[in-house]
């Protein structure tokens, strides 16, 4: 990569980022496309988002990525949302045109790509979410849009929960609801996909579910956490001999929606591929 004096920056905020594999994507995809940008990551906590902000915008950062924690707190720092991120209420994208940053949500599409990309139907399924961040918003808007039959998020807070459950009621055909209850056998007989959208087995060997659950029945287990790619929970599924989806195909995907947001290339599939080798060779 040939770094000069017009090379652009597009970055990361989040806490913490040191897991990140997006520099990996990003700066693979601007070399193959010659296009003059960087991409880095910035380990941004709580208090500083706002300066963060400020400072892209006096930096002249052409766009960046957000995620854990940030991606609902950034929206009231940002000029402009699109209709897709404000049904959402969270923002993973942002583009920066002359000093104007408009947010936008390339997650739930990322993810049901990658559901969809598998040859797996999720319309009228029935779908549990455990947690109720950015990342469950995104996802659960973005089902319900592809007209699963009804959505249930399972969340020590109910708070979130309720924001997320009242919003796809009121403009989706999909029923929603809520509940701090722990996971069972018998809840999940009544399911068909099973999401954790948590950030739980990321640096550790701790899982959103009780292991010791046993289930004999058909049922697709996706995991947001892409390092491990193998997470206690992807780990508990298989063991139930259950379908899985890995966390890193939403990554990639939701990656290469950002991608174009930011430049109007479309990347084909083989940078998927090639982006998903590389991945697996880190690891």
């Amino acid at each position: 990569m040939n770094i000069n004096s017009n090379t652009n920056t597009i970055c990361l905020l989040g806490h913490p980022i040191k897991h990140s594999f997006s520099p990996t994507i990003h700066n693979y995809l601007f070399e193959k496309y010659s296009e003059n940008n960087i991409y880095v990551c910035f380990d941004v906590k709580e208090d500083k988002l706002k300066d963060c902000v400020y400072g892209i915008k006096g930096l002249d950062i052409k766009g960046c990525n957000v995620t854990i924690p940030h991606k609902v707190n950034i929206i009231k720092y940002l000029d402009s949302i699109d209709d897709n991120a404000k049904l959402i209420g969270a923002v993973n994208t942002i583009k920066n045109k002359g000093g104007i940053l408009k947010g936008y949500n390339t997650d739930g599409r990322g993810f049901v790509k990658s559901i969809l990309d598998k040859d797996y139907d999720i319309k009228n399924k029935k779908v549990m979410i455990i947690g109720a961040g950015g990342a469950c918003r995104s996802i659960a808007i973005e089902m319900a849009s592809q007209g699963v039959k009804s959505i249930e998020i399972r969340n020590r807070s109910l708070d979130r929960a309720n924001e997320i459950i009242d919003s796809i009621n009121k403009n989706f055909n999909t029923e929603a609801n809520c509940s701090k209850d722990a996971i069972d056998s018998s809840c999940l007989m009544d399911i068909d996909i099973l999401i954790n959208t948590t950030p739980i087995g990321m640096e550790s060997d701790l899982c959103p579910i009780d292991t010791n659950i046993v289930i004999d029945k058909k049922l697709l287990v996706c995991d947001i956490v892409y390092k491990p790619q193998n997470t206690s929970f992807l780990k508990w599924a298989k063991k139930n001999n259950l379908e899985i989806i890995y966390g890193i195909d939403m990554l990639i995907n939701q990656a290469l929606e950002a991608f174009y947001i930011w430049t109007g290339i479309n990347p084909c599939n083989e940078d998927f591929e090639h982006i998903k080798k590389l991945y697996e060779n880190s690891i």
